[in-house]
């Protein structure tokens, strides 16, 4: 019988993450040969990437580039018409299920119910994960402490500013243990200290917890030296590898001038 991982209680999880860690064989998410269209338009060219377990990978490019349309696959938004998508070694098209436990996701666009408080919103997707009212609580009390929530847990959404519905999107994702995070332009709008809080704390949730993420942006300055990246530009992947590699490899001095360089190569 299958069982989720979002069933298994918090040392088994634990266990489990250390398990795949150490298997240098499984990646947390692979991407192999993905293109889609829309009708004659192409939005994704035979992309390829991975991310390891606890690795932290940075999907950068302009608004346009596809970003989007490659979480919509990830996440089963958009079927697969090419290619294999396959989240700690489970295919995507052949056990959904399986695969969408595994990973916690923050869409562009706010999905939370601005007229439930944030304790309902967490109560609600916590039951959709099969988690026990206990364990959500549980789970609800560490993610929101981490995030500097806890004591706004029984506001109403609609009373809360744009970085902490951000911060409840995040706890929210969380509340399963997943192994794999997916964020898609989750700073957008916010402040600069709002930003700064959110990229620094999805850092410490990869470097400490081991969660592999996946954060998609097109602001150059949220890409961290020891990151690595995915360059992507009309649909196509134009480069892939840690954030010094990426710079030596265009002759540039940091990240921004290598972005420019390649985008502006691109265009040629």
């Amino acid at each position: 019988m299958f069982v989720t991982m979002a069933l298994l209680s918090p040392q088994l999880k634990n266990n489990e993450r250390k398990k795949t860690m150490n298997a240098p064989h499984l990646h947390a998410l692979e991407i192999s040969k993905i293109s889609y269209n829309f009708g004659a338009k192409k939005a994704l060219e035979n992309v390829n990437f991975t991310i390891r377990p606890g690795e932290f990978k940075v999907l950068l490019g302009p608004n346009g580039a596809g970003k989007t349309t490659l979480f919509s696959l990830i996440t089963r938004l958009y079927d697969t018409s090419s290619g294999k998508i396959s989240v700690n070694g489970t295919a995507l098209n052949e056990h959904p299920a399986g695969a969408l436990a595994r990973m916690g996701v923050v869409f562009q666009q706010p999905t939370l119910d601005l007229d439930l408080s944030v304790r309902q919103n967490l109560l609600y997707h916590a039951a959709l994960h099969g988690l026990s009212k206990g364990d959500a609580f549980q789970r609800m009390d560490v993610e929101l402490s981490r995030l500097g929530m806890h004591d706004r847990m029984g506001e109403r959404v609609r009373n809360l500013n744009g970085g902490h519905r951000r911060r409840v999107e995040i706890a929210r994702a969380l509340l399963h243990q997943p192994d794999l995070l997916l964020l898609d332009e989750p700073t957008v709008g916010l402040d600069v200290p709002s930003r700064r809080d959110i990229v620094e704390h999805v850092h410490a949730l990869s470097d400490q917890d081991g969660i592999a993420v996946l954060w998609a942006t097109h602001l150059i300055d949220e890409v961290e030296s020891g990151d690595s990246v995915i360059v992507l530009h009309h649909g196509n992947v134009l480069a892939d590898g840690p954030v010094s590699k990426v710079v030596e490899e265009n002759q540039s001095s940091d990240i921004a001038e290598a972005f420019d360089v390649l985008t502006r190569r691109r265009a040629e």
